[in-house]
């Protein structure tokens, strides 16, 4: 594979605002994605969760400003250079024909292969680790019209890691999963991002649960849906006031030892500015 494939990929959102009819749902947004980092977005229903993701992968044009890869904007890139660079599994893809789920996730180093669109051992090799990497090697030769909806997440995923880009973009990777298979797949996104530590990789995620994120993301982008924003380390942006003001219920935190979790509080006239902060 081409060295330029394993480089780091740095996303950078400039002055970006996306719009939703008449609202607004994010306002004049800026900021630095950097390699390494494990960013999970969170907000509200209809936050712009979607619709962030969608712009940053370069399919959908903010209503102002631009997105940038590697310091170029990301719609000058070409469709298949910008598959090399960035990887996107969007939320509810549902399967339109009939295929084992080893030959689903081949699909995706489509990006790698030659002109001829001949497979190589790398190719196959990708496909196999992706596979291993979310517990799904039992299933290879299943159809995946067979599959249940968590199976099916999974392979989305594997499919995802298969295509080797240093971004990874990720729309509810997390639905339909139980807890068990949350924690895996939150396992193996981190470890993939910090395999390499001379070309880190970069993983954006949205996600509902705040408890999982405060676990396993770095960073966090905190979505109200009314054009504001938060932006910095997980455990800065997941507090219980600037939580409980975006989903617009009092949360608190607990703590049992080293361990943290934000719970609605039972108080519902609870102000979020008397909650306690981690």
């Amino acid at each position: 594979m081409n060295a330029h494939v394993f480089a780091s990929s740095t996303l950078s959102a400039q002055r970006v605002t996306l719009r939703a009819g008449a609202r607004t749902l994010l306002d004049d947004f800026t900021h630095t994605f950097h390699p390494g980092e494990v960013w999970c977005i969170a907000g509200p229903n209809g936050a712009g969760k979607t619709t962030l993701i969608s712009a940053l992968a370069g399919l959908l044009e903010p209503a102002g400003g631009h997105v940038e890869l590697d310091g170029t904007r990301v719609t000058a890139w070409s469709p298949a250079r910008l598959a090399q660079r960035r990887a996107l599994m969007p939320q509810g893809e549902r399967d339109a024909f009939s295929a084992s789920v080893f030959e689903m996730v081949m699909l995706n180093r489509f990006p790698h292969l030659d002109g001829w669109g001949w497979e190589r051992a790398e190719d196959r090799a990708a496909a196999h680790a992706a596979l291993d990497t979310l517990g799904l090697t039992s299933l290879k030769t299943r159809d995946v019209l067979s599959l249940s909806g968590g199976e099916r997440q999974r392979v989305a995923l594997a499919a995802a890691l298969c295509q080797d880009a240093p971004l990874l973009l990720l729309d509810e990777p997390l639905s339909h999963l139980d807890l068990h298979h949350q924690i895996d797949c939150l396992e193996a996104l981190t470890a993939w991002a910090r395999q390499s530590q001379h070309s880190p990789r970069s993983v954006i995620f949205s996600c509902h649960d705040l408890n999982l994120a405060r676990r396993f993301a770095t960073h966090a982008l905190l979505l109200d849906g009314n054009g504001d924003a938060h932006a910095g380390p997980v455990r800065d942006v997941f507090t219980p006031a600037l939580a409980s003001r975006a989903f617009g219920y009092p949360l608190i935190l607990i703590r049992d030892g080293e361990h943290e979790a934000l719970i609605p509080s039972t108080q519902r006239d609870t102000s979020p500015s008397s909650s306690r902060q981690p």
